[in-house]
């Protein structure tokens, strides 16, 4: 069901009739809980001393108590910025722009050197009034592109209105980020990528110039800050404090490919619900989808996620994987965290010593024999840590093994194993992490990974 208010039917101004209504929606600015003192212009009507210009050279200037930005031509997206960051909040504006031009409103964005040069990303609430009418949606500037849209419900694609002021309210609480347009419910998305940054008003690049955009009553009141963790793909303060990120954003492919393409798998994989799983095939190896690997490489981290085998199922978690190193058929090298269903997949009475069961490194060192495995089809969590040489397997927090990379010991074992025929395998400085697509069902979550400082 739709979250309606009355607002929809209400001039786009802020009158007594109008503040009353957004109280329905909760967590308005003016809620009786809230105190009055929280609530803050972000925009006086006056001037924007202070705001900081990113991006391109759009004209921006204060008209008629509105701020106001007009195209350039041959100018890339502009953002005006209002000075700080900004965590958790409540953000209400009203925005009248021209037909042709699309533009939006950028939340907990961040413009860094060390990411392509500065360029402006992060959350950005549509303003879309072209015949598409995906206003309200949330589209992640210059990283994952579209995360919600209302594609496919033509009342939240009819709540803006071409020609009129419309009313935005944006509410980004903890890992969630929800939209309204006009007093239409838009978007509801839960997202644990990006929890503060700064706010900025886009002008979008454009084929005309003097294209103007008007912002007005442009107020914000600051929350107090959400706990976290609570849902799938996200993360909790400490973690954040630990220096953990999401190694999988939970709705996008972002951050993964193909290990023997640029691009992701076309097939063989699909997300769905918060979860990435490979697809059942067959149980041929990296035959369908293939296998998948980060686009970054790691030299010491600690990795942590969540799976789910199905009945049969066999796969692996691969660490400092060279996609390079096995071009022919099969998977990609690399360390190998042993995902399999011991009692009914026959790979794992092969081997040496159980060294094939779950959680071992694969066909070199078993895993703990008394190891603590939830049953089939439910969720197991494995965590690998690894500080450059010293590696350790974990299992839904208990220990499976550990070991010495490059030493005599480790190398006797490659010697005696599968791998032997790959020089110096396993002693990469740095690599991939890799999900196996063995041609089993199985699903992935809480993807979480922290660098560490290589011993």
């Amino acid at each position: 069901m739709l979250d309606r208010n009355p607002l929809q039917d209400e001039p786009r101004h802020p009158t007594a009739r109008h503040l009353a209504a957004l109280v329905i929606c909760g967590a308005s600015l003016t809620s009786p809980a809230a105190a009055q003192d929280a609530v803050s212009s972000l925009f006086d009507g006056k001037t924007t001393a202070g705001w900081v210009q990113r991006g391109g050279k759009a004209v921006y200037s204060v008209e008629d108590g509105a701020l106001v930005g007009r195209t350039v031509l041959g100018e890339k997206n502009s953002f005006l910025c209002p000075p700080g960051d900004y965590a958790d909040f409540v953000l209400e504006f009203e925005v009248l722009v021209d037909p042709q031009l699309n533009s939006g409103v950028q939340i907990r964005s961040a413009s860094r050197p060390d990411y392509r040069d500065g360029v402006v990303h992060g959350y950005q609430v549509e303003i879309d009034p072209s015949q598409r009418g995906w206003s309200g949606g949330i589209y992640e500037e210059q990283r994952r592109g579209w995360l919600t849209s209302p594609k496919d419900d033509p009342v939240k694609q009819k709540a803006f209105k071409l020609g009129e002021w419309n009313h935005y309210r944006v509410e980004a609480n903890g890992d969630r980020l929800r939209t309204w347009v006009n007093g239409v419910a838009v978007a509801d998305l839960t997202d644990g990528v990006t929890r503060s940054g700064f706010i900025g008003f886009q002008v979008h690049q454009a084929k005309q110039a003097g294209l103007a955009v008007r912002w007005r009553n442009i107020r914000i009141r600051e929350l107090p800050r959400a706990a976290t963790g609570l849902s799938p793909n996200t993360l909790s303060e400490l973690e954040r404090a630990q220096g953990f990120e999401l190694l999988w954003d939970g709705h996008t492919t972002w951050g993964w490919r193909s290990a023997r393409d640029k691009g992701f798998p076309k097939q063989g994989w699909e997300i769905r619900d918060g979860e990435l799983a490979v697809l059942e095939t067959g149980g041929a190896e990296a035959r369908a989808g293939g296998d998948i690997i980060t686009e970054r490489k790691f030299a010491a981290f600690e990795l942590s996620l969540e799976f789910r085998l199905a009945s049969g199922a066999n796969s692996g978690i691969k660490y400092y994987v060279d996609p390079e190193l096995n071009r022919g058929p099969g998977s990609s090298i690399g360390l190998e965290f042993q995902l399999l269903d011991d009692e009914r997949h026959p790979d794992a009475r092969a081997g040496r010593d159980g060294n094939r069961t779950l959680g071992s490194l694969y066909d070199l060192i078993p895993a703990a024999a008394d190891k603590k495995l939830r049953p089939i089809g439910e969720w197991n969590e494995a965590r690998i840590v690894s500080r450059g040489r010293h590696v350790e397997h974990w299992l839904n927090g208990a220990k499976l093994l550990e070991y010495e990379r490059g030493t005599p010991e480790f190398r006797k074992r490659v010697a005696e194993s599968k791998y032997a025929i790959w020089p110096g395998f396993g002693e990469l400085a740095e690599g991939h992490i890799l999900l196996q697509d063995h041609g089993n069902r199985v699903a992935f979550r809480n993807l979480k990974l922290r660098e560490l400082k290589p011993e």
